[in-house]
């Protein structure tokens, strides 16, 4: 695991190197200096890595297939800056969010014109472009209405775990999922094992998220980089939150109405655990990673050896 360590160490440095590099203005400010800001700011790079351990078990061209990476990733910080609006977060990556260090007018616009260069970037593709751009854009459309499900969702009192999941692969799957299936459009893949690559990123997607919504209750700001208590008080519909409505609404709403502000969070925390929430979350999540190492094992004529390490990391949060 060391060496694959090293590994994804060296493309997360190359890709933070390689947007670095992209040519953005200095004028107008207003709008380059938030986008610059934006893309300084780091992150996991989860999803470009993922790129690129792909085409890597493809052997593909390394520069067509950063180019793809870099451009997930700038559709990925353009979906964080309107989210970080919408949810009222004002810590990302450990640093302030656009709209809170300047405004909510300056934070859509730099969303928007980092969307556009991601479109720029995957532009220079000379290989299956039309086929790319399309994915792309139904990705981010797959977003688009995946964030409206979750600001839906905030109003309802009867979400189900299906629609919650539904949501999930939307939201979060479908650009993980756009990681792995990228590279091998690129690679001029079959389309039988385009769809397995699609179903392994929608399951490490919800595998993801599913743990991420753990790690808001559980963990602390400083260790996720961002801000963790928005999803409490904008009512957002997690599966811990689902399945406390659905087995205890009674005592949840209690908590809900009678705890103090300082105290939320907390007494989340402690009602998940003692009615066995967090527990029942962790092995849910941990289905969902199992599908995805399912799904690698019949992808018989790429080496996957790397992707299964990666399924390893992404579960393990040691990246």
């Amino acid at each position: 695991m060391t060496n694959f360590s090293e590994l994804i160490s060296f493309i997360r440095k190359e890709i933070n190197f390689s947007i670095k590099k992209l040519p953005i203005p200095d004028k107008p400010s207003y709008l380059y200096d938030p986008i610059k800001y934006a893309l300084a700011a780091g992150g996991k790079r989860l999803r470009p890595i993922l790129c690129h351990i792909v085409g890597r078990a493809y052997r593909t061209d390394p520069d067509s297939i950063m180019n793809i990476s870099m451009a997930i990733e700038l559709l990925h910080n353009f979906t964080l800056i309107h989210d970080d609006i919408m949810d009222k977060d004002t810590i990302r990556h450990g640093k302030k969010t656009i709209h809170h260090k300047w405004d909510t007018s300056t934070a859509i616009l730099a969303g928007d014109g980092i969307y556009t260069i991601a479109q720029l970037v995957l532009s220079s593709i000379d290989c299956n472009y039309k086929e790319l751009i399309k994915l792309f854009n139904e990705v981010t459309l797959d977003i688009c209405e995946g964030q409206a499900l979750d600001k839906e969702f905030e109003y309802l009192d009867n979400i189900t775990d299906k629609l919650y999941l539904e949501m999930v692969k939307k939201k979060t799957g479908s650009l993980i999922a756009a990681s792995a299936v990228m590279p091998s459009i690129y690679a001029n893949e079959k389309s039988e094992t385009v769809r397995l690559l699609r179903t392994f990123g929608e399951c490490l997607g919800k595998g993801f998220q599913i743990h991420d919504d753990l790690l808001e209750i559980i963990s602390d700001s400083v260790t996720m980089g961002k801000s963790l208590n928005s999803d409490l008080f904008e009512g957002k519909q997690t599966i811990m939150v689902i399945k406390a409505k659905q087995k205890f609404k009674k005592d949840w709403d209690n908590i809900i109405s009678n705890s103090k502000i300082t105290d939320l969070r907390k007494n989340v925390h402690n009602f998940f655990d003692d009615k066995n929430i967090i527990y029942e979350t962790k092995k849910i999540a941990e289905s969902y990673f199992m599908k995805s190492r399912d799904i690698l094992k019949k992808l018989h004529h790429i080496n996957t050896e790397e992707l299964f390490m990666f399924v390893d990391l992404v579960e393990n949060r040691s990246f």
